[in-house]
C-alpha cells in the first residue's frame, strides 16, 4: 500500500502578540475538517513534567474545534497514539523531544500511524522532526537522543522560527550564516526556512505554503549556499 501522509507543520504557535495558538486554530480546522476526532498530544518537547499543565494550554487554545485532545505520557503511551485519529506534537526543545520518543520506543508507531493516512500536526519542535534530521534546530541539545534523524515525512530539513536580521554591534552568526555552515558539511541536503505566522500542508501528494510570509529554500549548488524564496499558496510538490 503506498503512504498517503497528511501534514501540517507550522513555524510557530504564535504569530507576533497573538494568542497561543490563535492563528493557528483555523488553518488546523480547515485541514481536518469541522469533525469530532480524537487526537493524541506528545508534550515531549517541554521540560515542564507536569505535561497535563501543557495539554491544557493546548486544549484552551483549539477549543472551538470539536477535538477531543489526550495526553501522550509514560503511561499507556502506545496506547494512546494507535487510538488516535490525529496525531499533534508541541514545540519547546527539539532535543528533548527526539530523546523521549527513542527512549518511549515511538518513533516506529508514530511513522506507522502517519504513514498509512492518520494526519500529523506540529509545530515549532513538533515542525523540526517531520524532517529528515533535526540538525537544522535553533534549540541547544540539553540532551543526548540516540539519534539526530527524525521521520523524514519531508525529504529536506527545517528551520522554524526562521529570522535573519543583523544585528549592529553583534558578532554572532546570523541564521543564513548558520544554515550556509550546514550545507556546507551536508551538500546534498536541502533547507526549507519557515518565518513565524507560515505553514507547510501536505495533502494528496501535494505541497503548499499558507500563512502570512515567504519562506525560504537553502541548497548548496556550484560550491556556495543558494537562497530563494518560496511565494505563498503556490505549488511546492518539486520539493517531495
Amino acid at each position: 500500500m503506498k503512504p498517503t501522509i497528511k501534514l501540517l507543520a507550522f513555524s510557530s504557535s504564535r504569530v507576533g502578540n497573538g494568542g497561543y495558538l490563535e492563528s493557528v486554530a483555523p488553518v488546523v480546522n480547515s485541514f481536518l475538517g469541522n469533525k469530532t476526532l480524537n487526537v493524541a498530544f506528545i508534550p515531549f518537547a517541554s521540560v515542564n513534567a507536569d505535561y497535563e499543565v501543557y495539554a491544557d494550554m493546548v486544549r484552551k487554545g483549539l477549543s472551538g474545534l470539536p477535538l477531543s485532545i489526550h495526553t501522550v505520557t509514560n503511561i499507556h503511551a502506545k496506547e494512546t497514539i494507535e487510538r488516535a485519529d490525529v496525531i499533534m506534537v508541541g514545540g519547546g526543545n527539539t532535543f528533548k523531544l527526539l530523546h523521549d520518543l527513542y527512549a518511549r520506543s515511538l518513533m516506529e508507531v508514530i511513522n506507522n500511524k502517519v504513514l498509512f493516512g492518520t494526519p500529523y500536526i506540529g509545530w515549532s519542535a513538533g515542525s523540526n522532526i517531520v524532517g529528515e534530521t533535526i540538525c537544522t534546530s535553533n534549540d541547544m541539545p540539553i540532551i543526548y537522543p540516540s539519534s539526530f534523524n527524525a521521520f523524514g515525512f519531508l525529504p529536506f530539513q527545517i528551520n522554524p522560527h526562521y529570522y535573519n536580521q543583523p544585528i549592529i554591534g553583534f558578532n554572532g552568526e546570523t541564521r543564513d550564516q548558520r544554515l550556509a555552515e550546514f550545507l556546507q558539511l551536508n551538500q546534498n541536503k536541502k533547507v526549507v526556512a519557515l518565518p513565524e505566522g507560515t505553514a507547510l500542508i501536505l495533502v494528496n501528494e501535494q505541497l503548499r505554503l499558507t500563512g502570512h510570509a515567504n519562506a525560504v529554500l537553502f541548497k548548496w549548488e556550484i560550491n556556495a549556499t543558494t537562497r530563494s524564496e518560496l511565494p505563498l499558496e503556490t505549488n511546492l510538490s518539486y520539493l517531495l
